[in-house]
């Protein structure tokens, strides 16, 4: 430590909170009974505790060095950004498009040309599924408007919608331009959502700041470094939009598959496919054509493309077939664009086997708990997921326009009801998963378990260490195994889907026993699109109401639009900035000390903003630099789904670089968060052991843990917190009874205890000792990463 970064008699403490639910409020968030904004936009606040006279007030001081220090605190609201107003809540109707690029965060990547190529081909399908997920969802919604309204219900008989004038159901060309609007619609408001992007205004360095000081033009790796705006997402964008708007005008024509008598509606029909191809072939080669397409389709012609593709769609409209004559064509456009998925499907899952084969080597020597899920296969089951859950939005939706209509008679597309049998077998294998989870996994670990060591240690009394004992058991088997039961649910539908398409290509009948998975299936999805329209109402006009749709944004809103560009911006990609801006302003002060504290989802945008902090700040402001993360599922969850994403080895050195003063808080019983920087616990002659960072930027066996102030096991840089919190009546702070899970990590009197730690102004006793000897064979045999 220098001698600029001892504490002296004006040291002050500033603790950035950074939240991970939407939904909480800035009172929520500094535990204070009003806030002020203090700096920060519209979409992100900055806000600190406020007085009665709405001016920012001092924070609670910190215990520390034997007196009490000043303490400012504020918190950076993002919520904004996610939620709230109309049409951020319609935002959810795009989650299989985030899916998409979700996936794409969690491809592995290997080192080496084999694995190099292999990873630019499961790229290339990813945005080729995505491609076809857009043309999906234009074609539903077409199938919708023009075929069951404008054709089978308006130009049927008077019996559905009674109440439409008798002009508007003689004039085809009026319905037909009806049919055509809301898909079109459509388009537009996937343009603008596509276009939107959250700014940061500051300046970004551009150069690492090395140890010593020196700039350097090549920037190390670091935690989080791989999350940054994609290339070519300005390309991807007109892409998608040109097919989107060459679906719409395949519809009055018919579909792909219908033969064009008119002149002028084979012209356009040619067209429209000849463009299909190209920009089908554009979207796979993104990758590597992407600088050329960049020179040749400069902004301009970009435009220019999106208007020829406009065009096409009044054109078709013209020279279109009448209403009712395309349905056939339109059910086989429906099922062409299904089977490509299928396909692309295949082809990238079959892909991601060598892939990560490939980067095995590099995760290969990690404890269990630390690899990949699924050996770095996880992506194939989410791409799944993404085209079940667009194919399955809109039949639902239809399914529940024609029951509002209350006219049975309208015809579907025969890919309906393979859709709706899908739906059937996973909602009745769904039940049957979670069911066997409920009631027989978790009292089989109950009962083999009993009350894990680690308990005993935390708690004195019987009756606590069962019920935090059954809590944590829910807890572990909810983490280690959650993403296992949806990846076999997946492929368990994946194999139904198998038989469903032989069944469609033989021709065979759905027997009579099967009907009702059909009846069965029909519910689900009507649910499903019924559930998502009425979250979204909710969400629009009540804002407090929107914390499960915030929640499910927050976790696919996070990924840049690498796979799909139809999404919403990425948030983190104005967090982490803002995060590192304001951190930078504090420590710009000799006498201040910043502690990033993030909770939740928000620890792991706290600890990539620290990770940066460390790279462009000065070693004298890295040495009054630390960060929290409370209940962040950084190490079983994102570490595991998102190899790329945070790297044991980068982890290490950020826990290096901090010199310890990176605290994890966390709970056995929180099922979302967990340990970030300790595994492999044993609980050996009544000592809690284990293995993690060290402040070295090493790996190695850690010194037994010790207590804390309060009843917390601290292990490295991990507090493990008792749940229920034990009764301190001589500790002043107030405590919540009960087991907290995943909540409330404030009011455990350990959070003071990490603060002072983070600050560099306490540190746990033989924190940075290491074990050896007999107390540590059981871990001699570990790898080394360093």
């Amino acid at each position: 430590m220098s001698p600029r970064s001892l504490p002296g008699h004006d040291t002050r403490v500033v603790e950035l909170r950074v939240p991970g639910l939407v939904g909480v409020t800035g009172e929520q968030l500094l535990d204070s009974v009003a806030t002020v904004t203090v700096d920060g936009d519209a979409a992100g606040e900055l806000v600190r505790p406020a007085d009665r006279m709405r001016r920012p007030a001092p924070g609670p001081v910190l215990q520390a060095l034997g007196r009490s220090l000043p303490r400012t605190l504020e918190g950076y609201l993002w919520g904004k950004m996610t939620s709230g107003g109309a049409v951020k809540a319609t935002w959810a109707l795009l989650f299989p498009f985030s899916l998409a690029n979700v996936a794409h965060g969690m491809l592995p990547a290997p080192a080496g040309r084999p694995g190099r190529v292999l990873l630019g081909v499961c790229r290339a399908l990813l945005r080729v599924v995505g491609l076809l997920l857009t043309a999906l969802l234009i074609t539903q919604l077409g199938v919708i408007s023009l075929d069951l309204i404008a054709a089978q219900c308006l130009g049927g008989t008077e019996d559905c919608l009674p109440w439409v004038p008798g002009w508007l159901r003689e004039s085809e060309q009026l319905r037909m331009a009806m049919g055509i609007l809301p898909p079109l619609a459509v388009v537009v408001a996937m343009h603008r959502v596509s276009v939107v992007s959250w700014r940061h205004a500051g300046v970004r360095p551009s150069a690492a700041v090395r140890p010593g000081g020196e700039r350097s033009g090549t920037p190390r790796r670091l935690a989080g470094d791989v999350l940054r705006p994609g290339p070519n997402a300005a390309i991807l964008r007109t892409l998608h939009t040109v097919t989107s708007l060459l679906c719409v005008a395949l519809l009055p024509l018919g579909g792909p598959f219908t033969r064009q008598d008119d002149p002028l509606a084979q012209v356009v029909w040619i067209v429209d496919l000849v463009l299909l191809v190209l920009v089908f072939v554009a979207v796979a080669a993104l990758d590597d054509v992407a600088a050329d397409l960049r020179r040749v389709f400069p902004r301009p012609a970009r435009a220019v493309a999106v208007g020829v593709a406009g065009l096409l769609v009044p054109a078709a409209g013209f020279a279109g077939s009448p209403l009712g004559a395309g349905r056939a064509g339109l059910d086989s456009m429906t099922e062409g664009i299904l089977a490509a998925l299928v396909l692309a499907w295949l082809g990238f899952a079959s892909l991601l086997v060598p892939l990560a084969l490939t980067a095995r080597r590099g995760w290969k020597d990690l404890p269990h708990r630390l690899r990949p899920w699924l050996g770095g296969w996880a992506a194939a089951p989410t791409v799944l997921l993404a085209c079940l859950i667009g194919a399955g939005f809109g039949a639902g939706l239809a399914i529940s326009v024609r029951e509002l209509l209350d006219a049975s008679a309208l015809a579907l597309p025969d890919s309906y009801q393979g859709i709706t049998l899908l739906w059937g077998a996973g909602t009745i294998a769904a039940l049957v998963l979670w069911t066997g989870f409920r009631t027989i996994a978790l009292p089989l670990r109950r009962r083999r378990r009993g009350i894990p060591p680690i308990v005993r240690l935390l708690h004195d009394d019987h009756e606590d260490q069962k019920e935090a004992a059954r809590a944590w058991a829910t807890a572990i088997l909810e983490r280690k195994h959650m993403h296992r039961l949806v990846a076999a649910l997946a492929l368990f539908l994946a194999g139904i889907a198998a038989v469903l398409i032989t069944r469609r290509i033989a021709g065979w009948e759905v027997p009579v026993e099967l009907r009702l998975l059909d009846d069965l299936g029909v519910v689900a999805l009507g649910v499903l699109a019924a559930g998502l329209l009425r979250v979204v109402y909710t969400a629009a006009r009540q804002a407090g109401r929107s914390r499960h749709l915030g929640a499910l944004a927050d976790l696919v809103f996070f990924w840049p639009r690498r796979a799909h560009p139809i999404v919403p911006p990425s948030y983190a990609l104005k967090v982490v900035p803002d995060l590192v801006e304001r951190a930078q302003h504090h420590l710009a002060e000799p006498n201040t000390r910043v502690v990033l504290a993030g909770y939740s989802h928000g620890g792991l945008l706290a600890l990539i903003a620290a990770a940066r902090l460390t790279d462009v700040c000065p070693p004298d402001q890295v040495e009054r630099l630390g960060l929290i993360t409370a209940g962040t599922p950084a190490q079983w969850g994102y570490q595991r789904a998102f190899p790329s994403l945070l790297p044991t080895a980068e982890l290490a050195e950020l826990f290096g670089r901090l010199a310890g003063r990176w605290r994890g808080l966390c709970r056995g019983t929180d099922p979302f968060g967990g340990g970030v920087t300790t595994w492999r616990h044993q609980v050996v002659a009544g000592k809690l052991l284990g293995v993690g960072y060290t402040p070295d930027g090493d790996i190695s066996p850690l010194a037994p843990a010790i207590r804390g102030p309060s009843s917390a096991l601290i292990i490295g840089g991990d507090h493990w917190l008792a749940d229920p919190v034990a009764r301190q009546p001589d500790v002043d702070r107030r405590w919540a009874p009960g087991v907290l899970r995943h909540s409330d990590y404030l009011v455990d009197p350990e959070w003071d205890h990490a603060v002072a730690i983070a600050a560099g102004l306490a540190r746990p006793e033989t924190a940075a000792a290491k074990h050896d000897g007999e107390q540590t064979s059981w871990l001699s045999d570990l790898p080394r990463l360093h």
